[in-house]
């Protein structure tokens, strides 16, 4: 008997789910990173691909991997600029996490010729 088709379905959310740091008075690195982000370009309508890389270092609370790749699968049919989405994916997480230190790397395909890497960052890393 092969695998049932259908059953539930993953969608995209917005909500990042959170468990808790069993580790939280020691100093560590946590690096998440996927080459497969994709947003829309707000002038033109067209896809933009691009590596997201997240790092952080950890108070009370650790970001569920399922649903983080939910939440940037999120941005695949959004307009956004790549300034203001890397800023907006650093602000939800240090909203669900408050980490002692994070950052967001977007490193955005080239478009025209141009690729974009954009760096944003919270906190003071240990």
């Amino acid at each position: 008997m092969g695998a049932v088709l259908g059953g539930k379905k993953a969608k995209p959310s917005r909500k990042l789910e959170v468990f808790p740091n069993k580790n939280p008075g020691r100093n560590y690195l946590v690096e998440l990173e996927t080459s497969e982000f994709t947003c829309l370009c707000p002038a033109t309508g067209q896809p933009d691909f691009a590596t997201i890389k997240i790092s952080y270092v950890p108070r009370e609370k650790i970001v569920e991997s399922k649903s983080l790749k939910l939440y940037l699968w999120s941005f695949r049919n959004e307009g956004c600029f790549h300034e203001h989405l890397t800023n907006i994916i650093l602000d939800d997480l240090s909203k669900a996490l408050d980490p002692v230190w994070c950052r967001v790397e977007g490193n955005f395909n080239s478009r025209g010729g141009i690729a974009i890497r954009v760096t944003a960052e919270t906190g003071r890393r240990p």
